[in-house]
């Protein structure tokens, strides 16, 4: 899966994830490989991906993402 985390500054992350953990507005979730699309906006917390075997954490105030095609598209306020 493809991730992409980006800000109004800057793209925070770019890459290729084993699994992430957003901060959904329902709930955290984590999207897995072939996951079902999506779009949810995203609440104050962390995200969390798995890259290459070492877990990353990223805090975010906000924002919304999409999921399709094992594509993950995070845009944060």
């Amino acid at each position: 899966m493809i991730l992409r985390v980006i800000s109004t500054e800057k793209i925070l992350f770019d890459g290729a994830v084993d699994r992430v953990t957003l901060p959904g507005s329902c709930g955290p979730f984590t999207v897995l490989e072939n996951h079902a699309p999506l779009i949810s906006t995203l609440l104050r917390g962390e995200i969390v991906y798995v890259a290459e075997g070492k877990e990353v954490k990223i805090a975010v105030e906000g924002g919304i993402v999409e999921v399709r095609d094992n594509q993950i598209a995070v845009c944060l306020n």
